[in-house]
């Protein structure tokens, strides 16, 4: 089963999006890597990379962002750990924390999980 990181510019909303998403899956490993060193707005390259090994698996890790500067930190860390198995998933960071949790628990490979992704991108809230 694959781990999952979330990444936000806040450790309070990326503790958030781990909590929901394990309210889904109990079992699933997700973590939150949110904020900079000094628990301020931002993003963290040496958090990322902490996250990541605290809970890589050989079945690889998910990587969430939420926007910007925490897309590109992400980028950048998955650059030096070229040799583990990382994916960033491109999908809103609720919806997409919580589908990638549901379908670690159901044992969807990390490979196959950006194609499962694309229901999060099309999750209405609301019919018009």
């Amino acid at each position: 089963m694959f781990s999952i990181v979330i990444v936000s510019h806040s450790q309070k909303l990326a503790e958030g999006v781990v909590e929901v998403a394990k309210m889904m899956a109990q079992n699933v490993t997700v973590i939150a890597a949110g904020g900079n060193e000094n628990g301020e707005l931002g993003t963290s390259y040496e958090k990322i990379a902490a996250a990541i090994n605290e809970v890589y698996t050989d079945d690889g890790t998910a990587i969430l962002m939420d926007m910007g500067s925490a897309v590109m930190t992400a980028e950048i860390v998955l650059e030096s750990m070229n040799e583990r198995r990382l994916k960033l998933i491109d999908a809103p960071i609720v919806e997409g924390a919580i589908l990638a949790a549901i379908e670690a628990a159901a044992e969807t490979s990390l490979e196959d999980l950006p194609e499962k992704m694309q229901q999060a991108r099309d999750v209405r809230k609301i019919e018009e």
